[in-house]
C-alpha cells in the first residue's frame, strides 16, 4: 500500500504545483487587463476571474489538500516520523520547514486571488511575476533535498539556492527591458 499513497502524493504533488505556478500568470493578466480600455478591461477581468476560480477550487485546492493527506500517510506509513529527529533524518525536517513554507505561499496566493475576485488589484504585474517565481524556488529546494539528501551539504544547498535566486531575478528583469523594447 505504501507505494501507492507515495505514488498518489507526487501526483497531487505535480497537480498541486500546476496550479500555484499558473495561478500568478492568471493573477498578471488581470492586472495587466487593467491597462485596456472599457468593454476589453470589463470582459477580461471577468473571464480571468472564472479561469482563476476554476483553478483555484478546482485544482490547486484539491491538490493541496490531499498533497497534505498523502504526504502525512507516506511520513508515518513508511516510518520516516521515527528518523525526523535523528542525524539521518535532517533532510526530511529541513524539506518539512520548506513544505511549511509552501502552504504560507500557498495561503499568499489565496489571499491574493479573494482580493481579485473583489476587484481589488494591489500588486504591479513586476511584483507578482516576482512572486510567480517562489514557487520554483521552493520546488528546486524541496526536490533537491528528497532526492540528494545526506549528499547535499548545507552550505553549498543555500549557495546553489541564493544563487537559483539571483538567476530567476535577472531574468525577470531582462524580460522586463524586452518588455518595453516591444
Amino acid at each position: 500500500m505504501y507505494p501507492y499513497l507515495k505514488a498518489l502524493h507526487i501526483i497531487f504533488i505535480v497537480t498541486w504545483f500546476a496550479g500555484m505556478f499558473y495561478m500568478p500568470r492568471l493573477f498578471i493578466y488581470a492586472t495587466e487587463a487593467g491597462d485596456k480600455a472599457e468593454p476589453e478591461k470589463d470582459i477580461l477581468r471577468r473571464q480571468f476571474g472564472i479561469m482563476m476560480k476554476r483553478l483555484w477550487y478546482g485544482i490547486t485546492w484539491p491538490s493541496a489538500i490531499l498533497t497534505l493527506v498523502l504526504g502525512l500517510s507516506v511520513l508515518f506509513g513508511g516510518g520516516w516520523d521515527r528518523v525526523l529527529l535523528q542525524p539521518e533524518g535532517n533532510w526530511l525536517l529541513i524539506k518539512l520547514i520548506f513544505v511549511v513554507f509552501l502552504y504560507a505561499y500557498h495561503f499568499s496566493l489565496h489571499r491574493i486571488f479573494k482580493q481579485e475576485q473583489c476587484g481589488e488589484y494591489r500588486y504591479s504585474s513586476q511584483q507578482l511575476r516576482i512572486w510567480n517565481e517562489v514557487a520554483t524556488i521552493f520546488l528546486i529546494a524541496i526536490v533537491m533535498l528528497v532526492v540528494v539528501k545526506k549528499a547535499l551539504s548545507l552550505v553549498w544547498g543555500l549557495l546553489g539556492l541564493f544563487l537559483l535566486v539571483f538567476v530567476l531575478m535577472m531574468a525577470i528583469r531582462v524580460y522586463k527591458k524586452l518588455r518595453k523594447d516591444v
